[in-house]
């Protein structure tokens, strides 16, 4: 569907930018335009700002590869983290989810997505090399795998603990199951299956 208008090309241009961000399809690119031009003021210039200030100062972590204004980002040069558990994710959307639930104050380390050869996303395209030098280096007693629970995720999950093998490091991976809250009648049945074979003691 096309994102045109009676609008003017820089308006356009504007339309066109929003459309290409996820969960924004071309009606609610036009809609976001329109609402940021209406309040330019309070929404589009200080937006501009901090996106200026953004291209200017956000990078990325050397050491585990989030996005942050520092390198090494804030965790990493954090002396309160436990330097010995690295907890890998796919992507920073995922370490900020983890860190809101505040559940492990560990490093992390993200990979920039999975193995996906159909998309010809091989290893050399994510973050896996870095992951193996960080425990090369030592210091890491236990690497956590927080992937997604999809065949992606699981492939890549396999082929990071294939690598890992020869080192003294302890690889685990997040329990998969029931959630907190959840009913039963509501779950699928590779959820059921996953919480029955990994039921733990009452």
């Amino acid at each position: 569907m096309s994102t045109k208008t009676t609008a003017g090309p820089e308006i356009e241009r504007l339309i066109q930018l929003l459309a290409k961000l996820p969960g924004l399809g071309p009606r609610s690119a036009r809609r976001a335009a329109l609402h940021l031009i209406k309040k330019k003021e309070q929404l589009l210039v200080p937006l501009a700002e901090a996106m200026d200030v953004a291209v200017e100062k956000v990078g990325i972590c050397s050491t585990c590869g989030t996005v942050d204004t520092s390198d090494p980002c804030t965790i990493c040069s954090d002396p309160r983290r436990d330097a010995s558990t690295i907890l890998v994710v796919e992507d920073v959307a995922d370490l900020w989810a983890l860190e809101r639930a505040a559940a492990l104050n560990c490093r992390y380390h993200v990979l920039g997505g999975t193995l996906s050869p159909l998309d010809g996303i091989g290893p050399d395209d994510l973050n896996i090399g870095g992951l193996v030098d960080r425990v090369q280096a030592g210091g890491v007693s236990e690497v956590i795998l927080a992937v997604n629970a999809t065949v992606e995720g699981q492939t890549t999950a396999h082929f990071v603990t294939d690598r890992l093998a020869g080192f003294d490091v302890r690889v685990t991976k997040l329990a998969h199951g029931v959630p907190v809250g959840g009913e039963l009648d509501y779950l699928d049945e590779g959820t059921l299956t996953q919480a029955l074979k990994a039921r733990t003691a009452f």
